[in-house]
């Protein structure tokens, strides 16, 4: 699968216009190199991405004035009979993110495809919930993901996570130009409720999915380490 494909479709259309398409063009290497670096600092193959053509914006409701910008969603998608994560990575994060945001916020949605991985292994999986309060959202994102130093190996990238990520990702500077060069020049958004926002597969999609033995055998290694530095800040 071409990365690009509905990135290039919605050029095509006249939906995205040249610069904005060559701004995303040249930088699209940043998303691969980050790929690359996760990979070798983890060990674990990154899930399959593709790059969404417009801005992703979350509410709690449809008449809240509250948003958030979503650069990055982990969707699991069930596809005659054969499950898949795939990772969407927003159009606007590539064309203004800076190189070290744009690796961090691909870390932290690998961190939530281990997590969604470890579930299903366990068949718990059935009804994933969120919060539709955006800070309470942020909260249960951070206190449910594998620890990043269990999983990679890599200070550098860790640097940029443990900035990026303190509690909840927020980043004012690319915020303030996605609104500019993007949202306010009306280049194409989509609306995600925080409500919906949410993962269900059902007991019989579950029992249909198999994983690699030694891919569940990594995973658990992880959580095992993962839970031992979480007990660690308890106490």
């Amino acid at each position: 699968m071409d990365p690009l494909v509905r990135f290039k479709d919605a050029y095509s259309k006249g939906i995205i216009p040249d610069g904005v398409y060559q701004l995303v063009l040249k930088r699209f290497p940043l998303v691969l190199s980050g790929i690359d670096r996760i990979e070798k600092a983890s060990g674990i193959q990154y899930p399959v991405a593709y790059v969404e053509p417009s801005l992703v914006i979350s509410s709690p409701n449809p008449n809240s004035y509250e948003y958030g910008i979503l650069f990055a969603r982990t969707i699991p998608i069930m596809f005659e009979d054969k499950f898949q994560v795939v990772i969407q990575i927003s159009a606007p994060l590539i064309a203004y993110g800076l190189k070290g945001t744009i690796h961090a916020i691909l870390a932290h949605e690998f961190l939530h495809f281990l997590d969604l991985m470890r579930k299903i292994s366990k068949m718990e999986l059935i009804s994933d919930e969120i919060s539709g309060n955006l800070f309470e959202n942020a909260y249960s994102d951070e206190t449910r993901l594998f620890e990043p130093r269990v999983v990679f190996k890599d200070r550098v990238l860790l640097n940029h996570i443990t900035k990026k990520f303190p509690a909840g990702f927020r980043d004012y500077k690319l915020e303030d130009k996605v609104m500019k060069f993007w949202a306010e020049k009306d280049l194409p958004k989509s609306n995600v409720s925080l409500d919906t926002n949410t993962v269900k597969l059902s007991a019989e999609s579950l029992s249909k999915i198999k994983l690699d033995p030694a891919f569940i055998l990594k995973i658990q290694q992880l959580e095992e380490k993962s839970t031992k530095i979480h007990k660690k800040r308890l106490y």
